[in-house]
């Protein structure tokens, strides 16, 4: 598609519907078959980032109790891996190209007109909370269609934050983690006599760094992850083994020209020192990060466990559906990358999603069907009895707790756009990529002879483009075709 017509979808996208257009709420629904909503999303957290999806040594008995009693989703994946743009989508259920949130920079005068899911729910008649990390423009003050409203500027900070609550903002002494979990305990304590919607953003695990309106990055005001005090070297001599080692990498990026355009105008490589020279590589993430990570998540499963607790002592526990999720994923060195979310590797777009709710889900379950973040508004939508409304792009993961019906999705469309300050080296690295179940096309917008191709069944980990592999033309063929369909609904521009 050329880029002036991506343009132009794009304004036409973030138009969207009026927020004046929503559905009215479903007529006759006793309160008492609605279920409570409580949403849990954590910033920046790897699809195998606790104990339950795979971490050797992090323990979340709390988030693993979610997966035992409830479902995880074994496909699930973030329609942009980015913290603004899929902070939009989840509330939405709208793709970036849509609701127009493409980037990190400051949305202050879009963000707040959003037709987010909140909305139609409050007109059903839930109460309404947000409560942590809005980030879709450093402005903290409130979003419509929420009844109770706790935010912090921007990015936040992991300890001692500026809190924008009860029509102010002021510093809140303490670890942000359990400070925004304190007054998520406090909404439910408050409103449980009537169905309420809990959306709680954390800070945590991202870190602790100031964003300022252009997308650039404080360095002076770097702190690094925070955990919280009581965690503090619990995992200090912990080591997480790599699913690639460090000499596997020259091999893996020989395949990917468009990373190594981008590895090339890193401000800081690593420097081999051998022949492995000819692909320059980030700086491994050590060690430190990964531990410090995995401490300021013990932070997280215990606000979860406190949740839980709280919504059992009210004696409500069993009709409140958790759903547990993030904003993208992270890198831990993988294909030669760091401190990355943006690309579209199975470490940045695969989500930890798991929900809770015996009444509709079987304990244990695992949903294989293709699910992404477009799908959580629908979801939280048809659970509360609430209409759907046309501007939402996503599917109701509803079906999916009894199985993958015939007709179910049979690829994703995952969307990025560059076009930010704090990492130039990604500025030409727009891709759009299709997701099926075994396989992975990418296609860089800037670079388009250097499409990449996987047969993740074979190849789980992404180290072999088969994009000119003479075997693979009918496949890529059909990914392409694929590719483009996708891309036209996300913009709304398919054919009826």
């Amino acid at each position: 598609m050329r880029l002036g017509v991506v343009l132009v979808a794009l304004l036409l996208g973030a138009c969207g519907k009026p927020q004046g257009s929503q559905p009215p709420p479903a007529p006759g629904t006793a309160s008492g078959d609605r279920p409570n909503l409580v949403v849990v999303v954590v910033d920046d957290l790897r699809w195998d980032e606790f104990h339950a999806g795979g971490h050797p040594y992090l323990e979340t008995p709390n988030i693993d109790r979610l997966a035992s009693e409830g479902a995880l989703f074994v496909r699930a994946f973030h329609a942009v891996p980015l913290c603004s743009p899929n902070r939009a989508t989840l509330l939405t259920g709208q793709f970036p190209s849509r609701h127009g949130i493409i980037d990190n920079l400051a949305r202050n005068l879009a963000s707040p007109h959003l037709p987010t899911f909140n909305v139609p729910l409050q007109a059903a008649g839930y109460r309404t909370a947000f409560v942590g990390k809005w980030h879709m423009g450093n402005d903290p003050t409130p979003r419509r269609g929420f009844d109770y409203w706790v935010a912090m500027p921007g990015q936040g900070r992991a300890t001692d934050p500026e809190l924008f609550e009860d029509g102010k903002l002021h510093k809140v002494p303490g670890y942000t983690t359990d400070l925004l979990t304190d007054r998520a305990v406090a909404f439910i304590q408050r409103e449980h006599a009537q169905p309420f919607l809990l959306y709680l953003a954390h800070k945590a695990v991202h870190p602790d760094i100031v964003q300022r309106d252009d997308g650039s990055l404080d360095a002076e005001s770097d702190r690094g992850y925070v955990p919280a005090p009581r965690h503090e070297g619990r995992y200090k001599d912990k080591v997480f083994p790599r699913r690639e080692a460090r000499a596997d990498i020259v091999a893996d990026l020989g395949g990917k020209p468009a990373i190594r355009h981008a590895l090339a105008n890193l401000p800081a490589v690593r420097d081999t020192g051998s022949a492995e020279d000819q692909h320059p590589v980030a700086r491994w993430t050590d060690e430190q990060t990964i531990r410090r990570r995995a401490e300021m998540m013990l932070g997280v499963d215990e606000s979860l466990g406190r949740i839980m607790a709280t919504l059992d002592s009210l004696g409500i526990l069993v009709q409140t559906a958790i759903v547990f999720s993030s904003d993208n994923g992270f890198f831990f060195g993988e294909h030669g990358l760091t401190t990355e979310r943006r690309l579209p590797y199975e470490e940045s777009i695969r989500n930890p999603l798991l929900m809770r709710y015996p009444p509709r889900i079987p304990a244990g379950s695992r949903p294989s069907g293709l699910a992404l973040t477009v799908d959580l508004a629908p979801t939280m939508l048809e659970l509360a009895g609430v209409p759907v409304g046309p501007g939402i792009q996503g599917r109701s993961l509803v079906p999916l707790f009894k199985g993958t019906p015939p007709d179910w999705r049979q690829s994703v469309l995952v969307e990025f756009y560059t076009n930010e300050q704090p990492f130039p080296h990604l500025m030409d690295m727009d891709y759009r990529a299709v997701r099926t179940e075994r396989y992975k096309y990418v296609h860089w917008i800037k670079f388009p002879e250097d499409d990449e191709l996987y047969d993740l069944e074979s190849d789980s980990l992404e180290r072999h483009n088969r994009a000119a592999d003479p075997a693979m033309a009918g496949v890529k063929a059909s990914l392409r075709t694929d590719l483009g369909r996708l891309v036209l609904q996300a913009v709304g521009l398919e054919r009826k």
